[in-house]
């Protein structure tokens, strides 16, 4: 399987735009007058004195503060969102990291973000949401995402045949024994492979920022807490049956030197990590495979050498098309829109010719609500 050498572009001027008001935000909790609350606050929670410890620690969307309390070990840490970066109040919605990057580095309004108290019933309704995100970023995205025609329109087609296969239900078995629609399937017969969960759960917990960095230890090294839970919902159980996407500790879209690198060194690591699994299964026994028929080790070697790995982290990450080999990225549209219904070939060539007009002035769109909801509805055909 080979992939397009890189990730989806984010728009770069809501980025810089971004930056400046994370600046801004970050000298606001940096004024002593502020760091006094957070002094005062602690105080108030321990009955006793306490003292700041510099320097502030930044992170991705927090700020650290330690506080040393009189007469009290180990330090005080406390976590407070960056008023820029954090977009949703934390007792809001559930929220996926794919949905805030958009929000906040994309510019998609969010009156498309699917309603906050909907919920779904069937995993196939999740995959369909999830592919209507990414033709969202199509439309909203102003800058930075296509740099033709001929890439505007694979990213058309890609996100089009994407959402149709989650609607038949396609992608949520596809590198299980179900799957009988793939090109994979007549490589590894689906007999071999094991089944695919129940499409109407049970559901499992999961969380797109769970990763190395957010688990603490203890000093035996045993798991003492998991931290920032952010990103966490309730999501298909495909998710949790993908080896982690964390074992290398960067993202495969910001991997030196691209995705094809990524995907080697993965590979070459990955027999550590089943084998670790392996041996933790034996220890325990056969009841730990719960639910599931088979051991939770062998769904994930399947899912690596189906491919359905990257299918799970296009879904609910950041999107990646598939590239033929032999096929330049320029005619590979040649080659799938036939695959395409008759609307949404017609729709094409003038959303391809809108798009590629209103990129010639960057700028920041601000997005009216009765207008956005038509723009995307026209493409979702509904």
């Amino acid at each position: 399987m080979i992939f397009y050498d890189g990730q989806e572009e984010l728009d770069n001027l809501v980025w810089d735009k971004n930056d400046e008001n994370s600046e801004a935000a970050q000298n606001q909790l940096r004024l002593k007058t502020f760091c006094r609350q957070v002094e005062e606050f602690v105080q108030h929670r321990f009955g006793k004195p306490t003292t700041l410890i510099s320097p502030l620690i930044f992170g991705g969307f927090n700020v650290l503060y330690r506080v040393q309390v009189e007469e009290m070990s180990p330090d005080v840490m406390v976590r407070l969102p960056c008023p820029s970066l954090v977009q949703f109040p934390v007792a809001g919605r559930p929220l996926s990291h794919n949905m805030t990057d958009m929000v906040r580095l994309a510019n998609i309004p969010r009156c498309i973000l699917p309603p906050e108290s909907q919920t779904y019933t069937v995993a196939d309704e999740w995959y369909t949401v999830l592919a209507e995100m990414h033709i969202a970023q199509l439309v909203f995205q102003h800058n930075d995402l296509v740099t033709s025609e001929d890439d505007c329109r694979n990213k058309y087609i890609s996100r089009q045949i994407f959402r149709r296969l989650a609607r038949n239900g396609q992608l949520s078995s596809f590198g299980f024994s179900e799957d009988t629609w793939s090109s994979q399937s007549s490589r590894i017969l689906p007999e071999t492979l094991s089944p695919c969960p129940s499409n109407s759960g049970p559901f499992r917990l999961w969380g797109d920022d769970l990763r190395a960095g957010n688990i603490l230890l203890d000093d035996s090294d045993q798991i003492a807490a998991l931290i920032d839970w952010e990103y966490t919902y309730v999501g298909p159980t495909q998710f949790i049956l993908d080896p982690p996407w964390w074992l290398l500790l960067e993202t495969a879209e910001m991997w030196s030197p691209d995705l094809e690198d990524w995907r080697q060194t993965y590979e070459s690591r990955l027999g550590i990590w089943l084998s670790s699994m392996e041996k933790a299964e034996a220890s325990v026994g056969t009841p730990t495979y719960n639910t599931f028929p088979v051991p939770l080790s062998r769904y994930m070697r399947e899912s690596w050498q189906t491919g359905r790995f990257f299918l799970s982290y296009a879904a609910h990450e950041r999107f990646f098309g598939d590239l033929d080999p032999g096929v330049s990225k320029h005619d590979l549209w040649k080659t799938l829109i036939d695959l395409l219904s008759d609307d949404e070939r017609a729709a094409m060539e003038p959303f391809v010719q809108r798009k590629m007009a209103e990129g010639k002035e960057r700028r920041i769109v601000e997005w009216d609500e009765t207008e956005a909801k038509k723009r995307f509805s026209e493409l979702l055909f509904n």
